[in-house]
């Protein structure tokens, strides 16, 4: 299977094996519509072997480490089971050491599916396929989502309460230089209603799976959200657009803007958007000559050709519940259309408003320019766990369209 890919699962019970050169540790977190565990129950791992309809199956006599889940047993209210992978070796990362899932037929041992992940660096732990209802059907997905901060960094984007590791633990980790052992999960609580998914759009299919992650990036360690208010972000920079553990927006506000350039000209800067789906692949854009796409879901404010007035110069509004699920990834481009360089703009800037109580929650300000024509300002990915993820790009692209920014902001992703 190649990532993002999808198919019928043709079994009713499967067991999906994750092998890798390394020794690892393999999960299985059981999710609601919502996009969460129950309880902690609903996390199956080497502890907790037991779910209902998954069950870990310990690495033994030449087979690896897996999930086995038996379809038929799986509670009505559970749409999707997440299978995960993390390292034996805490100081160790995925790089150069892509693991591979394999989905069998659990009573007949045939292989059904196989996928290796590609492209992966600093990852610690890997949401690597899931499993999931679409109506009556259930069907397999490739993910390939990788996390820098181990299994804790999953478990606790689906729901799972953790605990830190002991002080002495940390202790030891900190006068050798290494990282921390990761945090274990605590005693289940009683279960507790699930939050409300989001709203989809109404051209959106019913019945729809909730969307793949863009397969890129990890989280970076120690998440910043939006708890304490507004974030300033430098070059490379990340945000959760999500407050106290839950979606924290519903309509988002890009606001962009610049000073004209000196030497008595004015300057044409035009700012966009380009939706990208889990491959990377254009779905559209939102610029000064396609004002509103999705049904209305992004809007643009409309071309302001010198870049005077105080305030933002162009804006793009962006209804995050109205998007349509297969939209995973937005980069948010500025471009020289008449020519002029970054270098000869003055305090180029993105923020990120809530659209709802115009308050300003994330600014970036472009601190270094490039003689070029364009530049990505920032872009937001929505991760695995249906949470969206602002990151700070700052790149300089030679490209006066937002035509010209397809390739280079897919790259970005």
């Amino acid at each position: 299977m190649a990532q993002g890919g999808n198919a019928p699962l043709g079994s009713a019970r499967v067991v999906v094996e994750v092998a890798a050169p390394k020794g690892l540790d393999v999960s299985g977190l059981l999710l609601t519509a919502a996009g969460k565990v129950r309880s902690d129950a609903d996390f199956v791992f080497f502890n907790a072997p037991q779910g209902p309809g998954v069950t870990h199956r310990p690495a033994a006599g030449g087979t690896p480490d897996a999930i086995a889940v038996d379809t038929a047993a799986v509670p009505e209210e559970i749409t999707r089971i997440v299978v995960t992978a993390s390292l034996d070796d805490r100081r160790a990362t995925f790089a150069g050491t892509e693991p591979t899932a394999t989905v069998r037929d659990a009573d007949t041992g045939r292989e059904l599916f196989a996928f290796t992940p590609p492209r992966l660096s600093r990852e610690t732990a890997l949401v690597v396929v899931e499993v999931y209802r679409r109506g009556a059907e259930w069907k397999v997905r490739a993910v390939g989502q990788g996390y820098a901060n181990g299994l804790a960094g999953i478990a606790t984007d689906f729901g799972v309460a953790v605990e830190d590791a002991a002080p002495a633990d940390a202790t030891a980790d900190a006068a050798t230089g290494s990282p921390a052992a990761p945090p274990v999960p605590t005693a289940p609580p009683a279960p507790t209603a699930p939050p409300a998914a989001p709203p989809r759009p109404s051209a959106a299919p019913q019945g729809s799976a909730t969307p793949p992650p863009m397969p890129s990036g990890s989280p970076a360690v120690g998440k910043i959200t939006l708890d304490k208010g507004r974030v300033n972000l430098v070059k490379g920079g990340s945000v959760s657009l999500e407050k106290a553990g839950q979606p924290f927006l519903a309509s988002v506000r890009m606001g962009l803007g610049w000073e004209p350039a000196g030497r008595g000209r004015n300057i044409d800067l035009d700012a966009s958007v380009i939706a990208f789906d889990a491959q990377r692949a254009k779905i559209d854009t939102a610029w000064f000559m396609k004002l509103s796409v999705f049904n209305g879901a992004i809007a643009h404010s409309g071309d302001n050709l010198t870049g005077k007035g105080g305030g933002d110069d162009e804006a793009i509004t962006v209804h995050l519940g109205g998007l349509p699920p297969e939209v995973c990834g937005l980069v948010f481009v500025v471009n020289s259309f008449s020519g002029q360089k970054f270098t000869d703009i003055k305090n180029a800037y993105c923020r990120l408003v809530d659209a709802a109580t115009e308050e300003e929650l994330v600014r970036f300000d472009l601190a270094q320019s490039e003689p070029r024509t364009g530049v990505a300002m920032c872009k937001l990915v929505r991760q695995f766990s249906g949470e969206w993820v602002m990151t700070a790009l700052g790149e300089y692209v030679d490209a006066k369209t937002a035509r010209s920014m397809v390739k280079p902001a897919a790259a970005m992703l």
